[in-house]
Parts: structure tokens; C-alpha cells; sequence
């Protein structure tokens, strides 16, 4: 995260007396941007209550955003929330900033991701990605549709990806895992969007997919794992 993305990322102070020397421009102007404590003390079985509620399914949470988000200033339900939400932010943000490795892994996760997203994109070329309905249930459909394309793509590129490391292995080249963890399945040259349609096909079976893979994975459990 860059230096002005972290200007644009808000925390607040456990009090109004507290100070840091380094990063103390990050949480505004002195003595503003406190987490009131006593409101959430205050509210805290009601926030338990819901917290249960939602966890044991009584209530989903579209309609507890509804309800909270009816008169919204004027619940006091819901500004407890909010500064629960400041906390465990303010908290996430400054385990981020000081913690190198799990910026590596939050990076590493965003950039799968956006990778998946963007292959998402491509494959739902139609209407230019946009989804056209007014219909939730329309709008969900068109969204699980695109994901299970995706996912179908993702997986035969994988099937592909591994006859091609059995091939090589075949005529005597030795596979280093860290090379195929580097390898993405969001290929996309090879696929023709507007698909090929053929009724000599239709009584062909397909062959069964091999999913042994003869790599030693787990070298790269070894390195990620952080010396003690």
C-alpha cells in the first residue's frame, strides 16, 4: 500500500490523549477521531445478541443492514457498530503496516483475486460485462453463471497444464514446483469465446482426466513456513 493510499485510510485513537511519534499524521488532528468505548460497553448485549442471531441464522444479514440502515444516525444499535468496525479496522490497518509478511500474503491473495476478476471480465464478454437486469434474482444468476464458466476454463486449463508437465517429464526434463506455482490457469489465447458447434461431437465421450501430478509440492510448504 502506497503513501497515499494510507492517507486516504482513516484510524482512530483508543483515547484522546494518545500520541505516536511516527504515525501519528494517520489518525488525524490530535485529540480527533477517538473510539467512544462507553457506547459500545453500553450496547454491548444488544451487538452479542445480533452477532448471535446472524451466526444462528434467525435473521440474514441483508435485512440487519436494512433495518440498521432505517434512520441509521438515530440507532444507537448501529453507531455501536460502527465503532466496533473502527476498532477491528484501525487494529487490521496497523497489524498490516507492521507485519512484512502478511503484507506479502494480503498482497499475493489481491492479486489472485484481481487475476480471477479480470479473467471473470473475459469470459462474460457479452453486453460489455455489464449485467443489463433489474432482477436479483436475474442479477444472482447471471453472477453464478459467469463463476461456473470461469471455474470450467480454470479447470480444463489445469488439465491442459499438466499433460503438458507429464509430456515433459516424459522426454526427461526435471519440473521445479516453484515454476508451475508461478504458472496461472487464467489462460485465454486458446479459447474461442464464441464456442464451436458441431453435431459430429455429440455422441463423442470424453476421456477420463488424470489429476496425478508427479511434482513434490511440498518444498514450497517448507519455505513459506517463517524460521523460528
Amino acid at each position: 500500500m502506497n503513501r497515499l493510499a494510507w492517507l486516504d485510510c482513516l484510524l482512530f485513537r483508543p483515547s484522546r490523549t494518545a500520541a505516536y511519534e511516527h504515525i501519528d499524521a494517520l489518525f488525524g488532528e490530535p485529540g480527533r477521531n477517538v473510539i467512544d468505548w462507553d457506547l459500545i460497553e453500553i450496547h454491548f448485549k444488544d451487538l452479542m445478541r445480533v452477532a448471535v442471531s446472524v451466526r444462528e441464522g434467525t435473521i440474514s444479514s441483508t435485512l440487519l443492514l436494512k433495518r440498521l440502515r432505517s434512520g441509521s444516525h438515530k440507532n444507537a444499535t448501529y453507531t455501536a457498530f460502527r465503532e466496533v468496525g473502527r476498532v477491528i479496522r484501525t487494529v487490521q490497518l496497523l497489524r498490516y503496516l507492521s507485519d512484512g509478511p502478511l503484507r506479502g500474503r494480503v498482497t499475493a491473495a489481491t492479486n489472485k483475486v484481481k487475476a480471477f476478476n479480470g479473467f471473470s471480465d473475459w469470459v462474460r464478454f457479452g453486453q460489455h460485462g455489464t449485467v443489463a437486469h433489474n432482477d436479483p434474482v436475474e442479477q444472482e444468476k447471471d453472477m453464478k453463471f459467469t463463476s461456473l464458466l470461469a471455474n470450467l476454463l480454470i479447470f480444463h486449463n489445469t488439465l491442459d497444464i499438466a499433460d503438458v508437465v507429464r509430456q515433459l517429464q516424459a522426454e526427461g526434463w526435471e519440473i521445479d514446483p516453484r515454476d508451475l506455482a508461478e504458472m496461472s490457469p487464467y489462460l485465454t489465447e486458446h479459447v474461442n469465446r464464441f464456442g464451436v458447434y458441431s453435431t459430429h461431437d455429440l455422441g463423442i465421450a470424453p476421456e477420463d482426466y488424470d489429476t496425478r501430478l508427479d511434482v513434490d509440492f511440498s518444498t514450497l510448504e517448507v519455505e513459506r513456513v517463517p524460521a523460528a
